[in-house]
Protein backbone atom coordinates (compact mmCIF):
# COMPACT_ATOMS: atom_id res chain seq x y z
CA UNK A 1 0.00 0.00 0.00
CA UNK A 2 2.93 2.29 0.93
CA UNK A 3 4.05 1.68 -2.93
CA UNK A 4 1.07 2.18 -4.49
CA UNK A 5 1.60 5.56 -5.94
CA UNK A 6 4.87 4.82 -7.22
CA UNK A 7 3.91 2.72 -10.04
CA UNK A 8 0.68 3.40 -12.57
CA UNK A 9 -1.48 0.82 -13.31
CA UNK A 10 -0.02 -0.92 -16.43
CA UNK A 11 3.34 -1.10 -13.82
CA UNK A 12 1.15 -3.09 -11.25
CA UNK A 13 -0.48 -5.52 -14.25
CA UNK A 14 3.54 -5.68 -15.01
CA UNK A 15 4.39 -6.70 -11.90
CA UNK A 16 1.38 -8.83 -11.20
CA UNK A 17 2.68 -10.54 -14.36
CA UNK A 18 6.33 -11.27 -13.22
CA UNK A 19 5.47 -12.47 -9.82
CA UNK A 20 3.34 -15.01 -10.99
CA UNK A 21 5.13 -16.57 -13.27
CA UNK A 22 3.64 -15.45 -16.14
CA UNK A 23 6.47 -13.48 -17.58
CA UNK A 24 10.46 -15.00 -16.80
CA UNK A 25 12.35 -11.95 -17.80
CA UNK A 26 14.04 -10.27 -14.71
CA UNK A 27 12.71 -6.89 -15.85
CA UNK A 28 14.33 -3.46 -14.47
CA UNK A 29 10.61 -2.74 -12.84
CA UNK A 30 10.67 -5.94 -11.13
CA UNK A 31 13.84 -5.41 -9.77
CA UNK A 32 12.70 -1.88 -8.53
CA UNK A 33 10.28 -3.20 -6.89
CA UNK A 34 11.93 -5.95 -5.14
CA UNK A 35 14.78 -3.41 -3.72
CA UNK A 36 11.44 -0.87 -2.71
CA UNK A 37 9.20 -3.25 -0.97
CA UNK A 38 10.03 -3.95 2.84
CA UNK A 39 7.28 -6.24 3.34
CA UNK A 40 8.99 -9.09 0.86
CA UNK A 41 6.18 -9.02 -1.15
CA UNK A 42 7.87 -11.19 -3.77
CA UNK A 43 8.18 -14.34 -1.43
CA UNK A 44 4.90 -14.33 -0.24
CA UNK A 45 3.45 -14.49 -3.15
CA UNK A 46 5.91 -17.24 -4.22
CA UNK A 47 4.21 -19.26 -1.30
CA UNK A 48 1.13 -18.47 -2.37
CA UNK A 49 1.73 -19.81 -5.79
CA UNK A 50 3.47 -23.14 -4.58
CA UNK A 51 0.00 -23.48 -2.30
CA UNK A 52 -1.98 -22.85 -5.34
CA UNK A 53 -0.18 -25.45 -7.25
CA UNK A 54 -1.05 -28.13 -4.94
CA UNK A 55 -3.70 -30.74 -6.07
CA UNK A 56 -6.87 -28.78 -5.62
CA UNK A 57 -9.60 -30.13 -3.50
CA UNK A 58 -12.67 -31.88 -4.39
CA UNK A 59 -15.26 -30.85 -2.27
CA UNK A 60 -17.60 -33.19 -3.81
CA UNK A 61 -15.72 -36.32 -3.13
CA UNK A 62 -15.19 -35.02 0.13
CA UNK A 63 -18.50 -34.81 0.83
CA UNK A 64 -19.13 -38.31 -0.31
CA UNK A 65 -16.86 -39.16 1.80
CA UNK A 66 -18.86 -37.14 5.03
CA UNK A 67 -21.64 -38.74 3.55
CA UNK A 68 -20.75 -42.37 2.98
CA UNK A 69 -19.02 -42.94 6.72
CA UNK A 70 -22.40 -41.65 8.38
CA UNK A 71 -24.52 -43.76 6.43
CA UNK A 72 -22.13 -46.38 7.48
CA UNK A 73 -22.57 -45.87 11.20
CA UNK A 74 -26.13 -45.49 10.84
CA UNK A 75 -25.88 -49.38 9.38
CA UNK A 76 -24.60 -50.45 12.26
CA UNK A 77 -26.42 -48.66 14.32
CA UNK A 78 -29.39 -50.42 12.60
CA UNK A 79 -28.25 -53.42 12.39
CA UNK A 80 -27.43 -53.24 16.37
CA UNK A 81 -30.44 -52.30 16.84
CA UNK A 82 -32.50 -54.96 14.73
CA UNK A 83 -30.12 -57.13 16.94
CA UNK A 84 -30.59 -55.86 19.75
CA UNK A 85 -34.25 -55.75 19.11
CA UNK A 86 -33.95 -59.90 17.89
CA UNK A 87 -32.55 -60.71 21.05
CA UNK A 88 -34.98 -59.15 23.08
CA UNK A 89 -37.65 -60.40 21.38
CA UNK A 90 -36.17 -63.60 21.17
CA UNK A 91 -35.79 -63.04 25.73
CA UNK A 92 -39.11 -62.02 26.27
CA UNK A 93 -40.49 -64.92 24.00
CA UNK A 94 -38.74 -67.17 26.06
CA UNK A 95 -39.37 -65.39 29.09
CA UNK A 96 -43.39 -66.04 28.34
CA UNK A 97 -42.82 -69.52 27.47
CA UNK A 98 -40.91 -70.18 31.20
CA UNK A 99 -43.81 -67.65 32.83
CA UNK A 100 -46.71 -69.72 31.38
CA UNK A 101 -44.83 -73.17 32.45
CA UNK A 102 -44.38 -71.70 36.13
CA UNK A 103 -47.88 -70.65 35.83
CA UNK A 104 -49.16 -73.75 34.80
CA UNK A 105 -47.29 -75.54 36.87
CA UNK A 106 -48.79 -73.22 39.78
CA UNK A 107 -52.26 -73.60 39.06
CA UNK A 108 -51.50 -77.75 38.57
CA UNK A 109 -49.39 -77.74 42.17
CA UNK A 110 -52.30 -75.33 43.48
CA UNK A 111 -54.96 -77.86 42.25
CA UNK A 112 -53.61 -80.70 43.71
CA UNK A 113 -52.94 -78.94 47.08
CA UNK A 114 -54.65 -75.68 47.84
CA UNK A 115 -53.28 -74.90 50.85
CA UNK A 116 -49.77 -74.99 49.41
CA UNK A 117 -49.46 -71.41 49.49
CA UNK A 118 -51.01 -70.42 52.77
CA UNK A 119 -48.65 -69.94 55.93
CA UNK A 120 -48.17 -72.89 58.47
CA UNK A 121 -48.98 -72.07 61.65
CA UNK A 122 -46.96 -74.40 64.39
CA UNK A 123 -47.56 -74.86 67.76
CA UNK A 124 -44.86 -76.40 70.16
CA UNK A 125 -44.65 -77.56 73.49
CA UNK A 126 -41.46 -78.10 75.44
CA UNK A 127 -40.98 -80.72 78.43
CA UNK A 128 -42.75 -78.59 81.63
CA UNK A 129 -45.93 -78.28 78.88
CA UNK A 130 -49.04 -80.44 78.91
CA UNK A 131 -52.55 -80.08 78.16
CA UNK A 132 -51.66 -77.17 75.76
CA UNK A 133 -55.18 -76.77 73.80
CA UNK A 134 -54.83 -75.88 70.04
CA UNK A 135 -58.56 -74.23 68.56
CA UNK A 136 -59.32 -74.85 65.12
CA UNK A 137 -61.09 -72.19 62.63
CA UNK A 138 -63.59 -75.75 62.31
CA UNK A 139 -64.17 -75.34 66.08
CA UNK A 140 -62.17 -79.10 66.63
CA UNK A 141 -59.94 -78.95 69.67
CA UNK A 142 -56.43 -80.18 69.60
CA UNK A 143 -55.06 -81.06 73.31
CA UNK A 144 -51.09 -81.47 73.37
CA UNK A 145 -48.93 -83.42 75.41
CA UNK A 146 -45.06 -82.37 76.54
CA UNK A 147 -42.75 -82.20 73.78
CA UNK A 148 -45.11 -82.06 71.00
CA UNK A 149 -45.51 -80.08 67.77
CA UNK A 150 -48.73 -79.42 65.93
CA UNK A 151 -48.98 -77.66 62.88
CA UNK A 152 -51.92 -76.65 60.59
CA UNK A 153 -52.43 -74.31 57.44
CA UNK A 154 -53.61 -70.77 57.63
CA UNK A 155 -56.64 -71.33 55.42
CA UNK A 156 -57.28 -74.79 57.33
CA UNK A 157 -60.95 -75.81 56.76
CA UNK A 158 -60.93 -73.58 53.33
CA UNK A 159 -60.69 -76.64 51.00
CA UNK A 160 -59.69 -80.01 53.01
CA UNK A 161 -58.83 -80.00 57.13
CA UNK A 162 -55.18 -81.24 56.78
CA UNK A 163 -52.49 -81.00 59.68
CA UNK A 164 -49.29 -82.43 60.89
CA UNK A 165 -48.50 -84.32 64.81
CA UNK A 166 -45.00 -85.15 66.21
CA UNK A 167 -45.63 -86.29 69.69
CA UNK A 168 -48.80 -87.13 71.32
CA UNK A 169 -51.89 -85.42 71.11
CA UNK A 170 -55.35 -85.61 71.62
CA UNK A 171 -58.12 -84.84 69.33
CA UNK A 172 -61.58 -83.57 69.35
CA UNK A 173 -62.82 -83.65 65.96
CA UNK A 174 -66.10 -81.40 64.85
CA UNK A 175 -68.08 -83.46 62.10
CA UNK A 176 -68.17 -82.44 58.84
CA UNK A 177 -68.51 -84.81 55.97
CA UNK A 178 -67.56 -83.31 53.17
CA UNK A 179 -63.92 -82.67 54.59
CA UNK A 180 -62.51 -85.44 57.01
CA UNK A 181 -59.90 -84.05 59.14
CA UNK A 182 -56.56 -86.13 58.52
CA UNK A 183 -53.45 -86.07 60.55
CA UNK A 184 -50.12 -86.79 58.88
CA UNK A 185 -48.46 -88.17 61.63
CA UNK A 186 -45.20 -89.44 59.92
CA UNK A 187 -45.37 -93.03 59.28
CA UNK A 188 -49.03 -92.56 59.30
CA UNK A 189 -51.78 -91.29 58.40
CA UNK A 190 -55.17 -91.01 60.31
CA UNK A 191 -58.66 -90.19 59.11
CA UNK A 192 -61.72 -89.23 60.55
CA UNK A 193 -65.00 -87.25 60.08
CA UNK A 194 -65.36 -86.70 63.93
CA UNK A 195 -64.54 -88.15 66.80
CA UNK A 196 -62.61 -87.76 69.82
CA UNK A 197 -59.56 -89.86 70.16
CA UNK A 198 -55.23 -89.69 71.01
CA UNK A 199 -52.55 -89.99 68.60
CA UNK A 200 -48.68 -90.66 69.68
CA UNK A 201 -47.02 -90.27 66.32
CA UNK A 202 -44.06 -92.51 67.53
CA UNK A 203 -44.31 -95.15 70.24
CA UNK A 204 -41.84 -97.40 72.14
CA UNK A 205 -42.01 -99.63 68.76
CA UNK A 206 -41.71 -96.71 66.43
CA UNK A 207 -44.92 -96.90 65.29
CA UNK A 208 -47.78 -94.49 64.61
CA UNK A 209 -50.45 -95.20 67.62
CA UNK A 210 -54.16 -94.50 67.63
CA UNK A 211 -56.57 -94.88 70.33
CA UNK A 212 -60.19 -94.57 69.72
CA UNK A 213 -62.53 -93.01 72.53
CA UNK A 214 -65.63 -92.16 70.38
CA UNK A 215 -66.42 -92.61 66.92
CA UNK A 216 -64.78 -94.22 64.34
CA UNK A 217 -61.32 -93.62 63.18
CA UNK A 218 -59.02 -94.80 60.06
CA UNK A 219 -55.28 -95.42 60.16
CA UNK A 220 -53.37 -95.92 57.15
CA UNK A 221 -49.75 -96.38 55.94
CA UNK A 222 -48.09 -93.06 53.59
CA UNK A 223 -48.69 -95.35 50.51
CA UNK A 224 -52.22 -96.32 51.21
CA UNK A 225 -51.62 -99.79 50.48
CA UNK A 226 -52.60 -100.95 54.02
CA UNK A 227 -55.12 -99.41 56.62
CA UNK A 228 -56.92 -100.62 59.66
CA UNK A 229 -60.64 -99.19 60.67
CA UNK A 230 -60.90 -98.47 64.64
CA UNK A 231 -63.55 -98.49 66.67
CA UNK A 232 -64.59 -97.09 70.52
CA UNK A 233 -61.78 -98.70 72.89
CA UNK A 234 -59.45 -100.02 70.49
CA UNK A 235 -55.54 -99.09 70.09
CA UNK A 236 -54.22 -99.05 66.23
CA UNK A 237 -50.44 -99.04 65.25
CA UNK A 238 -49.17 -98.54 61.91
CA UNK A 239 -45.29 -98.79 60.89
CA UNK A 240 -44.14 -98.92 57.33
CA UNK A 241 -44.60 -102.33 57.34
CA UNK A 242 -46.62 -103.63 59.80
CA UNK A 243 -50.03 -102.74 61.21
CA UNK A 244 -52.19 -104.18 64.20
CA UNK A 245 -55.50 -103.21 66.72
CA UNK A 246 -56.44 -103.98 70.33
CA UNK A 247 -58.49 -103.66 72.87
CA UNK A 248 -57.05 -101.06 74.91
CA UNK A 249 -56.96 -102.03 78.75
CA UNK A 250 -55.42 -99.42 80.51
CA UNK A 251 -57.23 -96.99 82.26
CA UNK A 252 -54.79 -94.70 82.15
CA UNK A 253 -54.07 -94.35 78.20
CA UNK A 254 -54.91 -91.03 78.36
CA UNK A 255 -54.38 -89.78 82.01
CA UNK A 256 -51.60 -87.56 80.30
CA UNK A 257 -54.44 -84.76 79.66
CA UNK A 258 -57.18 -86.20 82.70
CA UNK A 259 -54.22 -85.91 85.47
CA UNK A 260 -56.25 -89.13 87.00
CA UNK A 261 -54.50 -92.44 87.49
CA UNK A 262 -56.25 -94.86 88.44
CA UNK A 263 -54.75 -98.30 89.74
CA UNK A 264 -56.23 -101.57 91.39
CA UNK A 265 -53.29 -103.78 92.78
CA UNK A 266 -50.98 -102.65 89.84
CA UNK A 267 -47.13 -102.95 90.44
CA UNK A 268 -45.10 -100.02 91.57
CA UNK A 269 -42.76 -100.37 88.05
CA UNK A 270 -46.19 -99.35 86.07
CA UNK A 271 -47.04 -96.59 88.60
CA UNK A 272 -43.55 -95.14 87.98
CA UNK A 273 -43.58 -95.22 84.17
CA UNK A 274 -47.11 -93.35 84.42
CA UNK A 275 -45.98 -90.99 86.81
CA UNK A 276 -43.12 -89.87 83.63
CA UNK A 277 -45.80 -90.20 81.35
CA UNK A 278 -48.67 -87.91 83.04
CA UNK A 279 -46.41 -85.66 85.52
CA UNK A 280 -42.86 -85.47 83.72
CA UNK A 281 -41.92 -87.37 87.45
CA UNK A 282 -37.47 -88.81 87.37
CA UNK A 283 -37.73 -91.38 89.61
CA UNK A 284 -34.67 -94.19 90.02
CA UNK A 285 -35.21 -96.99 92.44
CA UNK A 286 -31.88 -98.43 94.54
CA UNK A 287 -33.36 -102.01 94.86
CA UNK A 288 -35.56 -103.01 92.21
CA UNK A 289 -37.82 -105.56 94.89
CA UNK A 290 -39.01 -102.35 95.60
CA UNK A 291 -40.97 -102.16 92.37
CA UNK A 292 -42.73 -105.31 93.18
CA UNK A 293 -45.19 -103.79 95.52
CA UNK A 294 -48.69 -103.00 94.14
CA UNK A 295 -50.20 -99.79 94.21
CA UNK A 296 -54.29 -98.92 94.55
CA UNK A 297 -54.66 -95.76 95.36
CA UNK A 298 -55.96 -93.10 92.38
CA UNK A 299 -53.70 -90.26 91.65
CA UNK A 300 -55.46 -87.01 91.00
CA UNK A 301 -53.62 -83.97 89.89
CA UNK A 302 -51.83 -84.21 93.05
CA UNK A 303 -47.98 -81.86 93.37
CA UNK A 304 -44.87 -84.41 92.83
CA UNK A 305 -43.58 -83.99 96.35
CA UNK A 306 -47.22 -85.19 97.54
CA UNK A 307 -47.20 -87.82 95.46
CA UNK A 308 -43.42 -89.35 96.50
CA UNK A 309 -44.68 -89.06 99.99
CA UNK A 310 -47.56 -91.12 99.29
CA UNK A 311 -45.02 -93.49 98.01
CA UNK A 312 -42.86 -93.72 100.41
CA UNK A 313 -44.83 -93.72 103.45
CA UNK A 314 -46.83 -96.68 101.48
CA UNK A 315 -44.18 -99.05 101.52
CA UNK A 316 -42.01 -97.72 104.12
CA UNK A 317 -39.37 -95.52 101.95
CA UNK A 318 -37.29 -92.80 101.77
CA UNK A 319 -36.55 -90.41 99.55
CA UNK A 320 -33.64 -87.79 98.17
CA UNK A 321 -34.04 -85.51 95.09
CA UNK A 322 -30.82 -85.25 93.07
CA UNK A 323 -31.71 -82.06 90.52
CA UNK A 324 -35.31 -83.19 89.17
CA UNK A 325 -34.66 -87.10 90.16
CA UNK A 326 -36.19 -88.75 93.04
CA UNK A 327 -33.84 -91.62 94.48
CA UNK A 328 -36.07 -94.19 96.43
CA UNK A 329 -34.28 -96.46 99.41
CA UNK A 330 -35.24 -98.64 101.54
CA UNK A 331 -35.64 -96.86 105.72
Amino acid sequence: MNNKGKYSDSDWEELASLLSGEKNEHSELLGRFIDEDKTDTAKKWKELRSMSDEKEINVDNAWKNVYDRINEDADKRVISHVRSGFLRSSFMKVAAIVLIILSLGTAGAYLINPDIFSKRITIATSNDQKNVQVSLPDGSTIYLNRNSEFSYRSNFGHHARNVMLTGEAFFEIAPDASKPFIIDAGKAKVRVVGTSFNVISKNRESAVEVFVKTGKVTISNNTGAESLSLDPGYVGTMDSGTSRKTMNNNPNYISWKTGLLIYNGQKLDVVISDLKRVYNMDIDVADPAILENEWTSPIDNQPQETIIRLICASFNLSYTKDGDVYHLTRK
